[in-house]
């Protein structure tokens, strides 16, 4: 078997590496899923996926559900869990959540939304002034490095005109829960960075394993 797929160390959950650590960023990506899936992706046997299973069962990090499909024995698709989910990237989010909690009693929640919106116009400015001459794939790649490098497990795929952003794990999850306004910015954020129409598909808020944008990049004279 071909050894696992390499991802870079800002992308593997807090504590584990090794085939265990590639296992829980699979499911992060593409949850859930059984293990001949699993051992596909990762270039691992059948027996190894299911003993890596088993293990990341038992410490809690995954569980199972079973799938129907037609005749035969039903198939174990496997997701995280709650304690699995946690061991990835969440930059920031306890000192930010005190922050807006703080903002909130002295300056009303307007003020909080105002803030997180202020910090992704400047993020946007920044990086517009960057990318002003970067290609429509170029600055969707350039956008998916720098939210995976803010804790997002980002990556992009096409680009003209169309492509899509995906974001596997939110950074913010906490605070989004409390001001999902801030959701609504990270689209405006990435439609003004990337020049282009931005569409999210799928929306981890709502319960999807992942925030999927779809982007249209605009023609050079109306941006």
């Amino acid at each position: 078997m071909g050894a696992p797929v390499p991802l870079n160390d800002s992308r593997m959950p807090l504590g584990l590496t090794g085939s265990r650590g590639h296992v829980l960023v699979q499911l992060k990506r593409a949850q859930p899923l059984t293990a001949k899936q699993l051992a596909a992706r990762l270039g691992l046997s059948l027996n190894a996926a299911r003993h890596h299973l088993k293990e990341l069962e038992a410490q809690g990090l995954v569980q199972y559900e079973l799938e129907h499909h037609g005749v035969g024995a039903p198939a174990f698709a496997y997701r995280l869990t709650p304690a699995g989910e946690g061991l990835f990237p969440r930059r920031y989010q306890e000192t930010l959540t005190a922050l807006l909690d703080s903002l909130v009693e002295h300056e009303g929640r307007d003020a909080a939304i105002a803030l997180l919106e202020s910090h992704l116009s400047g993020l946007a400015g920044r990086l517009r002034v960057d990318l002003k001459d970067a290609a429509p794939a170029e600055r969707l790649q350039a956008v998916a490095q720098v939210r995976s490098e803010q804790g997002y497990m980002a990556e992009a795929t096409g680009g003209d005109p169309s492509g899509t952003l995906t974001e596997h794990n939110c950074a913010i999850q906490a605070v989004a829960e409390r001001f999902p306004e801030i959701c609504a910015a990270e689209a405006r954020f990435l439609s003004e960075v990337l020049g282009a129409e931005v569409d999210r598909r799928e929306h981890i808020l709502s319960g999807c394993s992942a925030c999927e944008y779809h982007v249209r990049f605009k023609p050079e004279r109306e941006i």
